[in-house]
């Protein structure tokens, strides 16, 4: 599958690779109920470090880490500036 972003990172303790499919800017308002305001809206698997969705490391994903995951990618986008058009 072709990814907008591959992004390195680990679950538990297992290198991975988070296969971004859509990210939209968030509104960083910190006054929102939403975490999807302030991260904004990302669609993202868990992938194997060969690029393969990997179903049985996503189930080890508690939702702290699915919130560092989502940070992860908010910030890598943020990082890109302008190159992308999220």
């Amino acid at each position: 599958m072709s990814y907008i972003a591959e992004i390195e990172t680990r679950i538990a303790g297992i290198p991975c690779i988070i296969g971004v499919n859509e990210y939209q800017k968030g509104s960083y308002d910190y006054w929102e109920d939403s975490s999807d305001d302030y991260y904004g809206c990302c669609d993202w698997e868990v992938c194997d470090r060969r690029g393969r969705y990997a179903s049985w490391l996503e189930r080890k994903l508690t939702s702290k880490e699915m919130n560092r995951i989502n940070e992860l990618v908010s910030e890598y986008f943020s990082n890109q500036g302008a190159e992308y058009d999220y």
